[in-house]
């Protein structure tokens, strides 16, 4: 049996170097001209062949025997914010940084692929790597499906890490199921009539319309979903008019709905649709619902899940391992995939002993960088557990 953990000792300088090259260098959204050839050069360096994919992704495959072929990936985007870390090496620009981690992700990445290429005369298959784009705004996944990711070689599985500020470092939390919600982000345009506020009968008031399309979209909570089911569906921007004496022709609202399940998210975004058709409709107005994101909820298989976790196991200490079932408000577009191939996804709790617990996104936000470590082994002991076919773990 292969000793992983030797391995990623060997290559932690080059970890380490990795994240924090790109910690001091973000760049946001598809906008990763810089990252893509930094992942390229070190990819061709260790000896593989980079190939870029859709908008700013890059991918490569290790592995030439036959067999199965399980699909990697780490994002790569920033934030759009200042960092305020204090840490050494800490970005210096307003303009971007890695304060969800993604840095991370592709420093353990390409260690994982240092890793492979040193035993990849053992891979009983092939290992496709995943370096996205634009993770963060939603629709970097998305492209690289579009962009047949999942295609030459066929994907059979795929399987995606996250590191987490939250959960103490070295962490390894997974489990089966509706992981994280999904997301869909919407905006109701409803048109009336406006006019002077002294005759609001010649009017049709689209600020009244909107009120009511409020209210009536509370009851699909109410009264037409399981009370056991999580459904979020709030408004966070309401938009109409200039003036006090004027009925506006038109009110914007803005809101977003996040579910853990596929077919209740579906059901919602149906009855949306419905309830805002028919309240404007009732007060002789109309309106109009797009979509601005579209995302469902990731789910991991169990039997691929199991696959991975067994291998894990076997290196991680029981008190630093959970594998119980695991949902998280949060949103990520590696669903794009786990909809279409089975999938598992597997978080990495980073918080440095003895600090103050700040989630991601903050722009105070650090991540222990030895819990990074821990990411490499968790991408290559899962790998090498699901294309090994260890039929204990089914």
């Amino acid at each position: 049996m292969q000793n992983y953990t030797k391995l990623i000792e060997k290559y932690e300088k080059e970890l380490i170097r990795n994240r924090r090259y790109l910690h001091q260098n973000p760049e946001l959204g598809f906008e990763l001209d810089n990252t893509v050839r930094y992942v390229k050069e070190e990819l061709t360096a260790i000896g593989c062949e980079p190939i870029e994919v859709g908008n700013h992704g890059v991918t490569a495959v290790m592995g030439s025997k036959k067999g199965k072929c399980i699909l990697l990936r780490a994002d790569m985007d920033a934030l759009p914010m200042k960092e305020e870390s204090r840490l050494p090496f800490a970005c210096i620009s307003d303009l971007a940084a890695h304060t969800c981690g993604h840095d991370t992700h592709t420093a353990m990445l390409l260690t994982a692929a240092r890793i492979f290429k040193e035993i990849e005369d053992d891979i009983p298959g092939q290992i496709k790597l995943l370096f996205q784009p634009a993770e963060e705004i939603g629709y970097g996944c998305q492209n690289m499906v579009e962009n047949k990711i999942l295609e030459n070689p066929k994907v059979d599985v795929a399987f995606g890490v996250h590191i987490l500020s939250c959960f103490p470092k070295e962490t390894v939390l997974y489990g089966t199921g509706s992981l994280s919600t999904g997301a869909d982000l919407f905006e109701i345009t409803v048109y009336g009539r406006g006019g002077h506020g002294s005759v609001p009968h010649t009017t049709i008031d689209p600020i009244n319309i909107a009120c009511h399309i409020v209210l009536n979209l509370q009851t699909i909570n109410s009264r037409e979903v399981d009370a056991q089911e999580t459904v979020v569906l709030d408004f966070g921007a309401i938009n109409g008019g200039s003036a006090g004496n004027a009925i506006p022709e038109t009110v914007t609202l803005k809101g977003n709905i996040r579910t853990f399940r596929n077919d209740i998210r579906s059901q919602v975004k149906k009855r949306i649709t419905e309830i805002a058709d028919q309240t404007a409709a009732m007060f002789g107005g109309r309106a109009e619902i797009r979509y601005s994101l579209e995302m469902g909820t990731v789910v991991t298989d169990p039997e691929v899940t199991a696959l991975c976790g067994n291998e894990i196991k076997k290196y991680v200490a029981p008190d630093k391992l959970n594998d119980h079932t695991l949902k998280l408000p949060f949103s990520e577009d590696f669903s794009y995939i786990s909809d279409r191939v089975p999938s598992t996804f597997f978080l990495i709790g980073a918080c440095p002993d003895g600090s103050e617990v700040i989630m991601q996104h903050n722009p105070r936000v650090i991540f222990d960088e030895d819990s990074m470590k821990t990411g490499v082994l968790v991408y290559v002991a899962g790998a090498m557990g699901y294309l090994s076919g260890d039929e204990t773990a089914k």
